[in-house]
């Protein structure tokens, strides 16, 4: 298995990263093909107490790392993608992890 971590950074306007994370970010990942499982959550704080570097981070499962560049060059891979930039104004990193 393998994920595909997207970890956000602070936005600049909380309300409206959430709404429309909720509304239209978060619907069209969960669209994208071979998607086995997805997760997110707001982090909390760290475990030094020091400011959280992320917003939201979000787990996307797939069954190999195949069937992930199958999702992502998918439409629906490609449009959550591409969606990005309408809503993540302090930014994100991806990565790869072995599940």
């Amino acid at each position: 298995m393998i994920k595909l971590v997207v970890a956000y950074e602070p936005p600049v306007d909380h309300a409206a990263f959430d709404a429309y994370y909720a509304s239209t970010h978060k619907p069209l990942a969960e669209k994208i093909p071979e998607l086995k499982r997805f997760e997110a959550g707001k982090v909390l704080g760290t475990a030094d107490g020091a400011p959280a570097p992320y917003y939201l981070i979000a787990e996307l499962l797939f069954e190999d790392s195949y069937a992930l560049e199958r999702a992502m060059q998918s439409p629906e891979g490609q449009a959550a993608t591409n969606d990005l930039m309408n809503f993540a104004t302090g930014g994100a990193d991806l990565w790869f992890v072995e599940a």
